[in-house]
């Protein structure tokens, strides 16, 4: 896997409050932000897909007239 480094740019409090969660769960700060990102990531493609699935269902003529 490859990794690449992403700067974020978070107020004072906003580290204050990361920092001490992540002291509170024995965890780092930086594994704290990729887990929300990774989470936020899971939501948004399973929003997404589910919008597309329901866009497809309701264009099923149109999409296979357009596939013709």
């Amino acid at each position: 896997m490859d990794v690449n480094a992403l700067t974020l740019s978070i107020s004072d409090a906003e580290r204050a409050e990361l920092a001490d969660l992540a002291d509170a769960t024995d965890s780092t700060p930086e594994a704290l932000a990729l887990e929300a990102v990774r989470a936020y990531l899971r939501r948004e493609r399973e929003r997404v897909g589910a919008q597309a699935a329901r866009l497809a269902v309701r264009h099923a003529g149109l999409l296979e007239r357009l596939g013709q």
